[in-house]
């Protein structure tokens, strides 16, 4: 079921159910992108130290 399918079924059942109707999809996609870029300006990845050193020559088996 995509995303269209699954928006109209919410729909009928809101209306079965006299609830408020879903947002479309995909109506906020660019405010949490906006969000996570602004999240990742201010909170850059960092390196992990605790991740083992693979810079080495290889091992003799070849792995």
């Amino acid at each position: 079921m995509d995303a269209i399918q699954q928006h109209m079924l919410d729909t009928y059942r809101a209306a079965r159910l006299s609830e408020p109707a879903p947002p479309p999809p995909g109506r906020h996609d660019r405010a949490v992108l906006r969000d996570l870029y602004g999240h990742w300006l201010t909170h850059p990845p960092t390196r992990r130290t605790d991740a083992p050193d693979t810079s080495g020559p290889p091992s003799p088996s070849g792995m």
